[in-house]
C-alpha cells in the first residue's frame, strides 16, 4: 500500500493570492473614497469675516461689485487695509477719474475715489480709522 501525500504549496498560493487581492480591493476603495472626497481650496482664501460690510456710496454704480483685492497689470496688486499712499503710489497719479465724493458721518468721513488702470474701471473706498489717522481702504467696487 502506497502512503498518499497531502500537498500544501497549492493551498498556500491561494491563501497568498487571496490576501493580496483583499489587499488590493481595500486600498482600492480608499483611493476611490479619497478621489470623491477631495475639497478644492481657493487659490486666495478670502476670509469675510474679517471686515464688515461698508454701504456702498451713493455715487458707486447699481452694476458695480465688491471685490477683496485687485490685480492689476504688470504685477501690480489693492488689497483692503491699505493706505491711501500705497494706493496713490501703486496707481500714479493720472489712473484717478473723476473728482472724489466724500460722504461724512459726526466726525469721520468716507472718501471714494475712480480709478482705471489697464483697462479696469473700479472705485475704491478709504476711511480713517481714527480721527487724524491716515486713510485705509475700506472697500473696492468694481465693474
Amino acid at each position: 500500500m502506497e502512503a498518499t501525500r497531502v500537498r500544501f504549496e497549492p493551498l498556500l498560493e491561494w491563501v497568498c493570492a487571496a490576501i493580496v487581492i483583499v489587499g488590493l480591493a481595500g486600498a482600492a476603495m480608499f483611493l476611490v473614497r479619497d478621489m470623491r472626497d477631495v475639497r478644492v481650496m481657493p487659490v486666495t482664501p478670502v476670509m469675510a469675516h474679517e471686515a464688515p460690510a461698508v454701504e456702498p456710496s451713493p455715487v458707486v454704480p447699481s452694476r458695480a461689485v465688491a471685490v477683496p483685492m485687485m490685480l492689476l497689470e504688470g504685477g501690480r496688486s489693492l488689497r483692503l487695509g491699505q493706505s491711501a499712499s500705497d494706493v496713490e503710489r501703486t496707481l500714479g497719479a493720472d489712473a484717478q477719474r473723476g473728482e472724489d465724493a466724500v460722504e461724512r458721518d459726526g466726525a469721520r468721513e468716507r472718501i471714494t475715489r475712480f480709478y482705471e488702470a489697464g483697462g479696469t474701471r473700479f472705485a475704491v473706498v478709504f476711511a480713517a480709522p481714527r480721527v487724524g489717522a491716515e486713510p485705509l481702504v475700506v472697500a473696492m467696487y468694481r465693474w
